[in-house]
């Protein structure tokens, strides 16, 4: 029996959740298909089938049966070029559409609008004074109106079609309203010619006019943010390198496109160089940066033997590596796979004024019909029946309505704007309110995401050689507490003591410091370039180093001021026969604090310690507390071991800690919570976040991130302060408490 296949196909000519429902059904109704979920947002249908009932091509056939186009599946770059070339176009006529229209909604509106202004003297042309020729009035605003109806033709083929099928939505009251209010206009306008002048006051050719230009621009803007969709896939793709150096079976090489890299190929990977494809080192040594998989801003050794994917970064040695996994197989290509199933999965959520047209539509038409048919059955005359008919349809017209929603949103996301936090969707600033349990990356989200010296541990004597015991650090064995008499004052003799040993202390460390940045000075690696940095921002000079060497999985050394310098971890003090002494249990402290310890040895003996860890952001801790005080659960997600990600959750209150998570594990995890009834928001920053971005009911970048994290997100957090977080959730529950005020008043209004 074969598994069940799952495709993400892209759906042309959806406007609104009726469109959706009825792809949903047709898909469905294909005898094999399993499950169909449609995305309004990013116009693509997620089917689960059976391959030996069904196929595409019958999956095809059924949308376009539906009346709907079946794109390309987006699997190549041509592919996605395509897609982005058919959204510009679409997003391009949108945007003409919208200045048609108001290029004469404008002075439709003027027209409508001025001579009713009476205490303000604004300027109107004296050959349409309505008072005066009403019929050239009239006339003109009725040849006003008629282009923008014509651009705004979708409103009513779609309006219509979803009224008469049973789904009426906002397209459907715009439809209604608006012909009723132009069929009346035209039927005053003819009621002018047969001499009813007062007939000029009861024209609504403005309301049908300024109402499709509105819409009309909210369609831009929503197509704007539907074309941004693909960007993400693109940026992933972009990610892998376009060819490969394979080493021919004579030892040389030549570089080849990706596309010819087969599974056991060998490939030279040169310092610098991105992987091409996953497979395993088989020659050399080195460290490679794979931040934009794990998010971990610690390189990775590598030894013949170890496992390297595509796209990662080879920060340091020459290696060659035979290819497991190439073109659709890779990792990188199974994280595009994700974030395009997250984005094609997302719950698509009903505008709310489409809830309200699907209830509001059938009672106007129903009062609209009885009002008509009571009013002839009173006076027997057709004509003032239609009118009463046609007049309730006007009154019910769907400005306020159809306006209520847009224009809250257009307010919230440019307030949002206003204080840095970038809302991309109306669809976001909607949900985000509902939001119960927000899921934060570490590295680069919590923390600052690049390695800091946090500690320096020196010590004096001869140091820790061969045999001999530890001596304390500096200043501790002499550093000594004494009782406070006369109120708690220190005797004069052992403050003075006490000072000079902290001093003689910070001198020490200092000079242990401006050693181990000198011997790292000549190299790559990230943790040796952050102790350069340390060095120099604690105003230290960077002493100049000879004989410099890279001991791979070990550290380095170096020779400064004619003493020979090694910085590295336990395995160095090891091959050297060196003692870590007390030192060792310090160097489980800060490992345990989430830090990297390395062991510091001059001319042979163990003079200290340096702890280089990606510290915690000062942000962090304040917007923890207060998405607490708004009652939202805050866990974090991280594919560094358990201990260094519960010390972090410790120091800034994190509630639930998910660690040890691979990369395409994240969206899963996320997957989990939702399954569970919560509304997850995940706040990420690297490439590896875009799944799990993408897969949550709210996706938020930190502006100092990735392009792709920022593309898969829904919000975008400019200044990369935390603290914006739950701003954004609070910006959220205004906008809908302003929304549904609009409603109601609308409501009351028409009532």
């Amino acid at each position: 029996m074969m598994p069940n296949k799952t495709i993400a196909l892209p759906i042309g000519g959806m406007t609104c959740a009726a469109c959706v429902q009825r792809v949903e059904r047709a898909i469905s109704g294909v005898n094999g298909v399993e499950t169909c979920t449609v995305n309004l947002a990013t116009e693509k249908a997620t089917v689960a089938y059976d391959p030996a009932q069904a196929d595409l091509d019958l999956i095809r056939r059924a949308i376009e049966a539906a009346g709907y186009q079946a794109l390309e599946i987006p699997g190549t770059q041509a592919a996605i070029d395509a897609d982005r070339a058919r959204k510009q176009r679409e997003i391009r006529t949108l945007w003409i559409k919208f200045i048609v229209a108001a290029l004469f909604g404008v002075p439709l509106f003027y027209l409508a609008m001025a001579p009713m202004i009476g205490f303000v003297s604004l300027p109107f042309p004296h050959a349409l004074d309505p008072m005066r020729y009403p019929l050239r009035y009239a006339l003109t605003e009725f040849a006003l109106v008629l282009p923008i109806i014509a651009v705004g033709y979708r409103f009513y083929t779609v309006g219509f079609k979803t009224l008469f099928t049973g789904h009426p939505n906002m397209d459907s009251l715009i439809a209604v309203g608006t012909t009723a209010a132009v069929t009346y206009s035209a039927y005053n306008t003819w009621q002018i010619t047969q001499g009813n002048f007062h007939a000029a006051e009861s024209l609504y050719f403005e309301s049908a006019g300024v109402i499709i230009a509105l819409i009309l621009l909210g369609k831009s803007l929503e197509a704007v943010t539907k074309g941004r969709t693909s960007e993400a896939i693109k940026k992933l793709m972009g990610l892998a390198p376009k060819t490969a150096l394979l080493v021919d079976a004579d030892g040389g090489t030549r570089e080849v496109p990706i596309e010819e890299v087969c599974p056991g190929d060998l490939i030279l990977v040169r310092p610098g160089g991105s992987i091409p494809v996953d497979g395993k080192v088989e020659v050399g040594s080195t460290s490679i940066d794979e931040s934009m998989l794990t998010g971990e801003s610690m390189p990775v050794s590598k030894e013949p033997g170890s496992e390297v994917y595509a796209a990662s970064i080879n920060t340091t040695g020459s290696v060659r590596v035979r290819a497991t996994r190439t073109g659709e197989d890779t990792t990188l290509a199974q994280i595009i796979r994700l974030v395009e199933e997250a984005q094609g999965s997302k719950a698509p959520i009903a505008a709310m004024a489409d809830k309200v047209a699907g209830v509001f539509v059938p009672i106007v038409i129903g009062i609209a019909v009885v009002a008509g048919i009571a009013w002839f059955i009173a006076t027997r005359n057709v004509e003032f029946s239609l009118t009463i008919f046609i007049a309730v349809l006007v009154i019910a017209c769907p400005c306020a309505l159809g306006l209520a929603t847009p224009t809250a949103i257009m307010v919230g996301t440019g307030k949002g704007a206003e204080n840095g936090i970038l809302i991309k969707s109306g669809e976001a600033l909607e949900i985000a309110h509902e939001i119960t349990t927000i899921v934060f990356d570490k590295t680069g989200t919590i923390t600052q995401g690049a390695p800091t010296v946090t500690d320096v541990v020196a010590i004096g004597g001869d140091g820790c050689r061969a045999g001999n015991s530890c001596p304390p650090r500096v200043g501790e064995a002499d550093t000594m507490s004494a009782a406070r008499p006369h109120g708690g004052d220190t005797i004069p003799a052992l403050q003075s003591e006490r000072d000079t040993n902290q001093q003689d202390d910070a001198k020490a460390q200092k000079r242990l410091l401006q050693l181990v940045a000198a011997a790292e000075s000549d190299s790559e690696h990230p943790l040796g370039q952050a102790i350069v940095a340390g060095a120099q921002a604690a105003g230290l000079d960077v002493l100049a180093s000879e004989q410099f060497q890279s001991l791979t999985g070990r550290g380095v050394s170096a020779v400064v001021d004619g003493s020979e310098v090694l910085v590295g971890n336990a395995a160095l003090l090891d091959s050297r026969g060196l003692a870590a002494g007390p030192l060792e249990a310090e160097a489980d402290r800060l490992a345990g604090a989430g830090k990297t310890p390395m062991y510091v040895v001059v001319d042979a003996a163990v003079a200290g310690l340096v702890a280089v860890a990606d510290v915690v952001k000062d942000s962090s801790a304040a917007a923890i507390a207060a998405l607490h005080k708004q009652g939202v659960e805050v866990a974090m997600i991280t594919g560094d071991n358990r201990r260094t990600a519960e010390a972090i959750a410790r120091e800034v209150g994190i509630d639930r800690v998910l660690a040890e998570v691979l990369p395409a594990d994240k969206s899963a995890e996320v997957k989990k919570l939702q399954a569970a009834g919560r509304r997850v928001a995940m706040v990420g920053d690297g490439i590896n976040d875009a799944p799990a971005l993408a897969q949550a009911d709210i996706g938020i970048a930190i502006g100092s991130g990735t392009d792709v994290a920022m593309e898969s997100a829904d919000v975008v957090l400019m200044r990369s302060d935390l603290r914006d977080v739950p701003t954004a959730l609070l910006l959220s529950k205004r906008t809908i408490r302003t929304i549904k005020q609009n409603l109601f008043w609308a409501f009351g209004y028409n009532v």
